[in-house]
């Protein structure tokens, strides 16, 4: 009786020590990752005939325990272990880096409220070859906040009836701007990232899109500088809207400027405002009106031959002034 009662005990013990060995002998992680996509499927196995376990959200956070080609065996926050592909996750380092780009870009004064137009690869860094941190739907909001610059090497097409005797043509290099935006989603919150610019549509009210493509001008940003007054009591904001006469890769991030009021007689926006001929920078910077049609204040930074110099201007009522001490004759509106 009492070696059968040994013999118990040390089997019990033995099935005791291979459960515990299979749970933590052999599943201290070998890092940590996070979900890069809306919904990433975590399951079974890596074998091709699987079932999902449990599905996580972008930013949810793994433990890797082992890789296999390209996939990985992870344990999730909430213990499920599984198999998912490496491409739906981000290293631990990338996320940081991405965590600290929102947190800066949280900051920045906004250019414009804007959206996407297409589907659109959000990057950490202004580039086509930078790493991806997330994949933004068409139509979400983003706050544009800045504009860089990149150059696109662009291999030139083939011509017809080529031999590998005929000289090779030289790649081309256009240039392709690129805006960092504070992305506001439904699911995952805000997070920032850069974008291909013309990959992004500001966000206007019509019909100031159709007055800044008839004077030409390419739009980089619009900010609200106060609301006015309307009818049934209802108010209208006023605009200040600025941008370029020419292509993306402009090494001015605008040259341009239009004050748009609301014209309570015509019941329509009219120009207050224009200002062009020099290289300006964002942040353009607003002070906004405290009170309905209250005066307000922006201004922001030009290049040029003599340095860096600011440009500042003050709205009252229709009327647009320089303040910075280069005043200049205020555009009249036509009647």
């Amino acid at each position: 009786m009492i070696k059968r009662l040994i013999f118990g005990a040390v089997v019990l013990l033995v099935i005791v020590g291979v459960a515990y060995w299979r749970l933590h002998g052999d599943s201290a992680p070998l890092e940590n990752v996070f979900a890069g996509s809306r919904k990433v499927t975590v399951w079974s196995s890596n074998a091709q005939v699987r079932e999902p376990l449990v599905y996580a959200s972008f930013g949810d956070r793994f433990e890797v325990l082992s890789r296999s080609g390209d996939n990985l065996q992870i344990r999730t926050t909430k213990g499920v272990e599984g198999w998912v592909a490496s491409r739906d996750v981000l290293p631990a380092d990338l996320w940081q880096k991405a965590q600290a780009l929102t947190a800066d870009a949280k900051t920045k004064p906004v250019q414009a409220a804007a959206h996407t137009k297409v589907l659109t690869n959000l990057r950490l860094d202004p580039g086509r070859d930078a790493q991806r941190i997330f994949q933004l739907g068409r139509d979400t909001p983003v706050s544009l906040l800045e504009r860089r610059v990149v150059d696109v090497t662009a291999a030139p097409p083939a011509a017809p009836n080529s031999s590998e005797d005929d000289a090779a043509e030289p790649a081309t290099t256009k240039k392709e701007d690129w805006l960092l935006v504070l992305a506001h989603t439904k699911d995952q919150g805000d997070f920032a990232g850069w974008v291909v610019g013309r990959f992004i549509a500001l966000d206007l009210p019509d019909p100031l899109p159709d007055y800044a493509s008839s004077a030409g001008m390419r739009v980089a940003g619009a900010l609200e500088l106060n609301r006015v007054a309307g009818t049934g009591g209802q108010t209208h904001p006023q605009y200040l809207v600025f941008g370029t006469h020419g292509p993306e890769g402009d090494a001015c991030d605008f040259s341009t400027l239009r004050v748009f009021t609301w014209g309570a007689k015509r019941q329509r926006y009219e120009t207050a405002y224009v200002d062009s001929g020099y290289c300006g920078q964002m942040p353009v910077k607003v002070t906004p009106a405290t009170q309905l049609g209250g005066d307000a204040t922006f201004s922001f930074m030009t290049i040029g031959a003599s340095g860096k110099q600011e440009r500042a201007y003050r709205m009252h009522q229709t009327v647009v002034r320089r303040t910075d001490g280069n005043r200049t004759k205020p555009h009249v509106k036509k009647k």
